[in-house]
């Protein structure tokens, strides 16, 4: 899987201090990983490295928006993504972390593909349901949505039951 070397911060020759990074992530980025989720998209990264002697954090804030596709009608629909997200990194050769905030490095670690963690920080901040405001889905997949709703509504109101609850409910009877 390639990675976007804009995404990758060095980290050798860095003195204690304060660092700004900047870039934006679009289509290619998310195509690399291959989800089906997020199509597309243009989400604006600005990433403030802060090394002291003890302690190397990076500071990430997201803001932009992704494509997905709308639950209810399968079109494609922009999501908005903003957040804030604070990587610790820690440079270690035996040490491992299950916190997902930690990065554990290897000793003398010369750069940083912030490429995974950034992925990851817009992912979830896409809802679990996503679909269009009231009005904005595609009107045919409506229509043909609403058509199929009524038609099941309408045998309910007549009394119609599918034949398998039926013999479903023979089952549980004789047992």
């Amino acid at each position: 899987m390639s990675r976007n070397d804009d995404t990758t911060l060095r980290l050798s020759g860095l003195k204690p201090g304060r660092y700004n990074y900047g870039f934006t992530l679009g289509k290619e980025f998310f195509e690399d990983f291959g989800n089906e989720e997020i199509r597309d998209g243009e989400v604006k990264i600005e990433a403030i490295l802060e090394k002291t002697e003890r302690v190397t954090t990076v500071k990430i804030t997201l803001q932009g928006e992704v494509t997905t596709l709308c639950d209810r009608c399968l079109g494609e629909m922009k999501v908005p993504i903003e957040g804030e997200e604070r990587l610790v990194l820690r440079f270690s050769d035996t040490e491992e972390s299950d916190d997902e905030n930690v990065a554990i490095l290897p000793e003398g670690a010369n750069e940083i593909d912030l490429s995974q963690w950034l992925y990851e920080y817009v992912a979830v901040r896409i809802p679990l349901q996503h679909s269009h405001e009231e009005g904005g889905c595609d009107p045919e997949t409506v229509r043909y949505i609403k058509s199929e709703e009524e038609l099941q509504q309408e045998k309910e109101e007549n009394g119609e039951v599918d034949p398998r609850w039926e013999a479903l409910k023979k089952v549980m009877s004789d047992e």
